[in-house]
């Protein structure tokens, strides 16, 4: 594609390949329907030059009864075209949605980069459905250019100044509509970027409606989504005003020109060069060119506006990916996951990434270490590479000595999980959000377990066991969409538990506790310890409960490995670790 080839011209090229059989069975079943629609004047002109000029009653049964005949075949004509344009459009909506939802759950990452959830929601909706409305449009417009050709013809062999008017005159009209589209383009991708990111903002809004009430900061959280939301609104009118004044012109264009050959064919009347009947269906050939010529301003508009939203389309599946996918040839797979290995090693060695500079140190398989930040920049820089959303700039992180760019990434993140702070619940029970991620069971002692003493033992470790005593309805209590039925502490839990429950050879968490009094805190350090037996855990975590039942803890102090020990020893060896810990 040349760099003058705008991106979302690829997406509508695409789609129309895609839907080739639909858009070419609807585009030849509307050119029925027009040129049905076309030759309705020329045989009413038929019968009344034979039947009321004549006085032959026959000819003009014989032509009302071609006339009925084209009148079925127009309307069931008219029904196919529109059931398969539907289809199309339906059709080419929701693959492109799945594949910008799919760009967006991709394990590469990188389609989130700079747009808010709610921008990627109206692209996956909105936009998909405005380029499913462009196969339509493209029906109805060869549909239409098929009605003008075909009454192009039939003036011509009426009268050639007719034909050629019409010949000339719509090429040059259609033009016209053509250029005033441009604008309406325009306008119409800055409407559709200015909606996405106001219901982004209204996303963000209500997701941190309960944090932001108890800040007190509701009064200036409203204030900047009625910004947006106006500028939102102002964006869409100038889109609207662009489209009516579109509108306006070429309904004014199209009437003057109708008229110009209404005109035509008066005076040719007149002088006796065409007669009663072709007059008439002069007339009404003139008068049927209306519906072929607004319905181009109405394609154009649709062309507009899925041009536009195909170049947002674009942009979020073209995105840069945030790691690149290991190529086949160059996977390394993790050996099989026995009931004698259930935790896998871990080793960071040599990282630079962001504030990261060297880091180095390593987990044995089955060891619980604690991982200290002097500053919350670090230990995001550190999450990121473990749970591979971005690859260092140096150095490596290696998982059962094999580094995580050689792993397939699906496989990796089964193995290593790394639980963010704020993690979201899905809507659904409590327990269908703890089991999730649950694996299915696997060979030996473990396929013998019962799956719902483990979920009881999750529910423990995490104590969620609490939060389901004061729920109606216990593990069946349904939780709405990301948590918000819950209060911070219990969804914070919750996401604990689910983590827990992934059972993954590797856990990853970061500051599971936070929203936890200190008695429940040291309730959930002893149940991730007793659970996690055996299982590798990182637990990137300022809680001294949390490090306390560590088998060791490694500080990060500049970005670097400062200090190594129990917690115990730090706290009482290592000032910058006491302040890290205890202040």
């Amino acid at each position: 594609m040349s760099k003058a080839d705008p991106p979302g011209r690829k997406v509508l090229r695409r789609a129309v390949r895609e839907q080739r059989r639909d858009v070419a069975l609807g585009a030849v079943l509307g050119m029925g329907h027009q040129t049905g629609e076309a030759l309705v004047p020329v045989l009413i002109g038929l019968a009344i030059d034979e039947g009321v000029v004549d006085g032959d009653v026959p000819g003009l049964l014989l032509w009302l009864g071609i006339l009925a005949a084209v009148y079925v075949g127009l309307s069931f004509s008219f029904r196919g075209s529109a059931r398969a344009g539907e289809r199309a459009a339906l059709t080419t909506a929701h693959r492109l949605r799945t594949e910008v939802i799919g760009r967006v759950l991709a394990p590469e990452g990188g389609a989130e980069e700079g747009r808010l959830p709610g921008e990627l929601a109206t692209v996956a909706t909105e936009d998909a459905k405005r380029v499913g409305a462009v196969m339509m449009a493209l029906i109805v417009g060869i549909a239409s250019a098929t009605g003008l050709a075909v009454c192009a013809v039939v003036l011509l062999r009426v009268s050639l100044p007719l034909g050629l008017l019409v010949l000339v005159g719509t090429p040059l009209l259609l033009w016209l509509v053509h250029l005033l589209s441009k604008p309406l383009e325009a306008r119409s991708e800055t409407e559709q970027e200015q909606a996405a990111r106001a219901s982004g903002v209204a996303a963000d809004l209500v997701a941190g409606l309960r944090v932001l009430k108890g800040i007190g900061i509701g009064p200036t959280a409203v204030s900047r989504y009625r910004r947006i939301s106006q500028e939102s609104l102002t964006a869409t009118l100038r889109a609207a005003r662009a489209e009516a004044w579109q509108n306006a012109v070429v309904t004014i264009l199209t009437g003057a020109f109708l008229a110009v050959v209404a005109l035509v064919g008066g005076r040719l009347a007149a002088a006796g060069d065409i007669g009663i009947g072709e007059l008439v269906s002069s007339v009404a050939l003139a008068l049927f060119l209306i519906g072929p010529l607004s319905e181009f301003s109405w394609v154009n508009a649709e062309l507009a506006q899925g041009r536009a939203s195909a170049g947002r389309i674009a942009g979020v599946l073209d995105a840069e990916r945030a790691v690149s996918p290991v190529p086949a040839s160059a996977r390394v797979a993790l050996p099989a996951r026995t009931d004698d290995r259930p935790g896998l090693p871990l080793r960071v060695r040599g990282l630079s990434y962001g504030p990261l500079r060297e880091l180095e140190f390593a987990v044995a398989a089955g060891e619980t270490v604690g991982v200290v930040t002097t500053d919350p920049a670090d230990a995001a820089a550190l999450l990121r590479c473990l749970g591979r959303r971005a690859d260092p700039d140096a150095g490596a992180v290696e998982l059962d000595a094999t580094a995580l760019t050689a792993l397939e990434l699906t496989e990796l993140r089964a193995a290593l999980l790394v639980a963010e702070h704020d993690a979201d619940l899905f809507e659904g029970t409590l327990l269908e959000n703890v089991t999730a991620a649950a694996p299915a069971p696997v060979s030996g002692a473990r396929a013998a377990a019962d799956p719902g003493a483990r979920v009881c033992a999750v529910l423990a470790a995490s104590a969620t066991d609490e939060v389901v005593r004061t729920l109606p309805e216990g593990t069946d209590t349904a939780v709405t969409a990301r948590g918000h039925s819950l209060s911070g502490g219990q969804r914070q839990r919750v996401a604990l538990a689910r983590a827990l429950a992934a059972d993954a050879p590797v856990l990853v968490l970061h500051e599971p506790t936070t929203a936890v009094d200190a008695v429940t805190e040291v309730r959930i350090a002893a149940g991730i310890r007793e659970i996690r037996t055996g299982r590798t855990t990182v637990l990137v975590t300022n809680s001294p409960a949390l490090l306390g039942v560590t088998d060791r803890v490694v500080l990060v102090d500049g970005g670097r490995l400062a200090a190594s020990g129990a917690h115990a020893q730090l706290v009482h060896e290592c000032a910058s670790y006491r302040t890290a810990v205890l202040s």
